[in-house]
């Protein structure tokens, strides 16, 4: 019982250590860069697999409702993207959404990751080849992972 009375103590220390950890700096060039999407009238795509598909849905909402910034998200339609899974394969599943969604670079793709992607082992690959996929047609990236 002595543990679990230190557990919110325990809590409340690490996530003190996490937000030591950001680097501000990157946090502001992040929203100065989603900034000039806006005004460029670019979109932003959110891609997650799991909980982050879940964020994804969620950010999807707040950028176009409190950002005004045209944004989506491929787990939004499941019909789509178990089409695309089910045809293309889930590795591809996501860069081609993009490819059909007219991709420039204007726009740029979100990604949240706990497990931050990884080819060997294969980890959230369809993550990895969307972010070659948009650094291939000029958009930028932003991500919040994990690893």
């Amino acid at each position: 019982m002595k543990n679990k009375k230190n557990h919110p103590e325990k809590y409340f220390k690490n996530i003190a250590k996490i937000a030591d950890l950001i680097n501000y700096d990157e946090v502001n060039l992040m929203a100065y860069e989603l900034s000039k999407i806006k005004k460029n009238n670019g979109r932003v795509f959110f891609l997650g697999v799991g909980g982050s598909a879940g964020n994804s849905s969620h950010a999807v909402n707040d950028f176009r409702k409190l950002c005004n910034i045209e944004s989506y998200t491929p787990t939004d339609n499941v019909s789509e993207l178990t089409a695309r899974i089910n045809d293309d394969g889930w590795e591809t599943s996501y860069s081609n959404y993009l490819k059909s969604s007219r991709f420039n670079d204007k726009d740029a793709v979100f990604i949240f990751s706990v497990g931050g992607g990884s080819v060997n082992p294969d980890v959230s690959v369809q993550l990895i080849n969307v972010a070659k996929y948009t650094k291939d047609k000029n958009g930028m990236v932003f991500s919040i992972v994990g690893k």
